[in-house]
């Protein structure tokens, strides 16, 4: 007789939200953007702070002044930023990127770059002199070394990229401005990602709904960091 109860709460929790896909479309817009922003950032931050940390330029210090700088930019700045440039006024007006996924992406890319090109600037940069003699001594070329240090640094790269991607999933203010937080008649998601379903259904009174919501998108940044957490045991074992 206990349990009677807790089944006549189970429509509640079933309301439409749970319906037609409700869920399952928000995991894969807020995924999708996610993983491609990182993707697209990681390909262009490593190489950056690369060539940072082997590189002695003028200017150095303004660009990582910089760099450290964006990783505490208001991500709502960079909404709005990211909003003029694909709106019909901006350089990118006439790609009609405005309130879809790809407006998304940009906005999480430039919020991604920073921490993960200033975390694996500070990997490479602390690996020790004597690897970089060791390599050059054995005759290895300036990309042998460059790899041979990319090898010893691979652990706080690992770490950028995750650090990265945490900022990027859990991003709320920029995708809501660029994104629209839009889903469709029949209530699948178009640009509605986890965090921004949180904040609506939360809003709106759904506590059930909003807290599933975010046991999910906990339970994919836990996921994340096992897998990041797995691959540098590999590593370390292999090595």
């Amino acid at each position: 007789m206990p349990l009677e109860p807790a089944v006549e709460l189970l429509p509640a929790l079933l309301e439409v939200p749970f319906r037609e896909g409700y869920v399952s479309s928000i995991i894969y817009v807020s995924l999708y953007v996610s993983v491609i922003a990182v993707s697209l950032s990681t390909l262009f931050s490593v190489p950056v702070a690369i060539v940072m940390g082997f590189v002695d330029f003028r200017g150095k210090q303004l660009l990582k002044s910089v760099i450290n700088t964006g990783m505490g930019f208001p991500s709502v700045v960079v909404g709005l930023l990211v909003l003029f440039a694909v709106s019909n006024q901006g350089p990118l007006g006439s790609l009609e990127l405005i309130f879809t996924k790809e407006a998304m992406i940009i906005s999480q890319f430039v919020l991604a770059t920073p921490p993960i090109t200033a975390i694996s600037l500070a990997a490479v940069s602390g690996v020790e002199g004597n690897v970089r003699d060791a390599a050059r001594v054995l005759g290895g070329t300036r990309l042998d070394v460059a790899l041979v240090v990319i090898k010893e640094a691979r652990y706080g790269i690992a770490t950028a990229v995750l650090a990265g991607f945490g900022r990027a999933i859990s991003e709320v203010g920029s995708v809501l401005i660029v994104g629209g937080n839009i889903t469709s008649a029949d209530g699948i998601s178009k640009t509605r990602t986890l965090t921004t379903a949180v904040q609506l259904e939360a809003r709106q009174g759904r506590y059930e709904t909003a807290m599933v919501l975010g046991a999910v998108l906990v339970g994919i940044v836990l996921l994340v960091n096992a897998v990041v957490v797995r691959l540098g045991d590999t590593g370390g074992v292999g090595r």
